[in-house]
């Protein structure tokens, strides 16, 4: 149980002592340490309750709190704030104990839908986010106990495919697309071609849902041409995937594409029918109506009995739930402009009594704007991701052959002979660096957050940014390979379980105490699905960390003293990696 679980399960006996039970109390960090090591406001609230003032609640509250032996002191604060300090042992159990992130997901299982590109169309650095902002959030359930199944939603049908393959009929050349190494470029210029057409001559229009309603009908060529089209495309997602370090549990790794429910809509549509939901509009196509008209209504079928995103994500929810059981969270990490109809989605779920309310979770994300506005594949005006990543790497190589590379406060600037080790790191530690940086500057932002694309604060690798992260790693590894007793050994030998004669600076305890909150961050984060709370802590331990180095003498340094700071530096090493690692960054031993 993490010190914030203690304290909070003391605080809710006490204050059913006192005759509320209905209250889970807030515990804190206080911004500044002379306020404690944690804080609760929860006497100001059980104040007005019992219609006392809450600095005589808050002495009550003081006075009945026991049997917490990680406790060392608690004060009253005015209007009725309680600060606890925690015993430094306590602290260091916490910041060393191996494997004790709080199992909050034990026994239930989660889907995690992210990335979700579209066939035949670029994987954009639009795509990015909901690739790697999904992808940290599945680590985060799975390192907090959930049983997580890894889905990526394809877009490998709808009446885009239609345009597609009329396009590819009339203005494609198959083989040469075929030869191509990036065959989804030439696809998109055909999808962008037929958009250009179609505003001259709008009956491209039908002549388009002509040919996906071949599609849907098993039409074979439609099929094959649409085949061919999956086919090129998993070519450069594959290698995306790899790039990115980024995997799928389900379907063989490629997670379940929308055509995968393409023969099991109809059982979903008659459920709609049966159950009196399913109404026809104006214009024949079919609608589900909301209850007291709080939603509008949500199109299933059009007029032609063509399907929609809407059938498919029907069909898509009631196979989840039958293969992975009718308690099982569903989160779609997709754009927030589709905030709306998710909530249509959900309500309408509820209503066939599928899920309960809570069981169907959206974590929005905000777009990549250009400052003149949105991107758009139709256009044209997109910024592919191979061109990011390759862009990044560059920039990282070109910091390291300028062997300018330690840190002066949260600036790279040291310069070093010696960042590689091996030909292969040679190799790989741009790409590591380049990576770690373009995810970094994702994930430490709230994903509501637009983000108006900038090349340098996509590819920042100072301040607040991945490689400041990784390079704090790396230099506790430097400081302990750098110790007469070697990496291993300290490792083993671990902070000492008792430092009652050993007096610590500010800087180690403020290390110490940021260390020991690593479990209940991550908890936090789970919780929340906001990767952005550890990127937050993760710095916050890399500048606590970097100004201890400062201040703090570590190899020259008395042997208890010495040994006590190694020990204290690979701690924050272990735990710089793990959380690097829950956030898909590696973390490289030399920079």
């Amino acid at each position: 149980m993490t010190i914030k679980h203690q304290l909070v399960t003391q605080l809710t006996e006490v204050l059913e002592q006192l005759g509320i039970s209905d209250s889970t109390p807030s515990v804190d960090y206080p911004t500044d340490p002379k306020h404690g090591d944690y804080a609760t406001n929860v006497a100001l609230i059980a104040a007005k309750k019992l219609g006392k003032h809450p600095m005589e609640v808050a002495e009550d509250l003081k006075s009945k709190i026991s049997d917490l032996k990680c406790i060392e002191k608690i004060e009253v604060a005015t209007p009725g704030f309680i600060n606890f300090w925690i015993t430094n042992n306590a602290l260091i159990e916490s910041a060393t104990v191996k494997n004790n992130l709080p199992d909050i997901g034990k026994g239930r299982e989660v889907v995690v839908e992210y990335s979700s590109p579209n066939i035949a169309k670029p994987f954009t650095v639009g795509h990015l986010r909901s690739t790697i902002i999904g992808d940290a959030i599945a680590s985060l359930l799975e390192a907090t106990g959930w049983k997580v199944h890894r889905d990526n939603h394809v877009g490998d049908w709808g009446t885009q495919f239609g345009k597609q393959i009329y396009a590819m009929k009339e203005w494609g050349n198959e083989k040469e697309i075929e030869k191509s190494e990036k065959p989804v470029k030439p696809l998109v210029d055909l999808y962008i071609k037929f958009h250009e057409e179609a505003e001259k001559d709008p009956s491209l229009e039908d002549k388009a849902r002509e040919w996906f309603k071949k599609l849907e009908d098993g039409d074979s060529e439609a099929r094959e041409l649409w085949q061919k089209c999956i086919d090129w495309s998993w070519k450069e997602f594959n290698a995306i995937y790899e790039t990115l370090g980024v995997r799928f549990t389900e379907n063989d790794g490629r997670g379940y594409g929308e055509s995968f429910f393409e023969n099991k809509m109809s059982p979903v549509i008659q459920e709609l029918k049966e159950k009196g939901l399913l109404k026809e509009g104006e214009n024949g196509a079919r609608l589900v109506f909301f209850p007291d008209e709080k939603l509008s209504p949500l199109m299933i079928l059009k007029k032609d009995g063509a399907t929609l995103y809407s059938t498919r994500d029907l069909a898509t929810d009631k196979f989840r739930l039958g293969q992975y059981g009718r308690d099982v969270l569903i989160i779609n990490e997709v754009g927030a402009e589709q905030s709306f109809y998710f909530r249509q989605l959900y309500q309408l779920e509820e209503m066939l009594g599928w899920v309960k309310e809570g069981q169907r979770v959206h974590v929005r994300h905000g777009l990549f704007r250009f400052k003149e506005g949105k991107m758009s594949t139709r256009k044209g005006n997109v910024i592919w991701l191979e061109d990011v990543l390759e862009n990044a790497e560059a920039k990282a190589f070109s910091i390291f052959s300028q062997k300018n590379i330690i840190t002066e406060g949260e600036k790279i600037v040291r310069k070093s002979d010696s960042y590689i080790t091996s030909d292969d790191e040679e190799i790989m530690l741009p790409e590591i660096v380049g990576i770690g940086a373009i995810k970094w500057n994702d994930l430490k932002r709230s994903p509501e957050q637009d983000i108006v694309f900038d090349w340098d604060e996509l590819l920042n690798m100072q301040g607040n940014s991945g490689p400041y992260i990784q390079y704090t790693y790396a230099r506790t590894r430097s400081v302990i390979a750098r110790s007469e007793e070697r990496a291993t050994k300290q490792s083993q030998k671990g902070l000492p379980r008792s430092l009652q004669s050993l007096a610590m600076t500010i800087e180690e305890r403020e290390l110490l105490r940021l260390l020991s909150r690593f479990p209940e961050i991550v908890e936090e984060a789970a919780v929340r699905y906001a990767p952005n709370v550890l990127c937050t802590y993760l710095f916050a331990i890399a500048q606590a960390f970097n100004l201890f180095y400062q201040k703090c003498p570590i190899l020259k340094a008395e042997e208890e003293v010495k040994d006590f700071r190694l020990a204290l530096t690979d701690a924050t090493g272990t735990i710089l990696k793990n959380g690097l690692n829950l956030l898909g960054i590696q973390a490289p031993e030399k920079m």
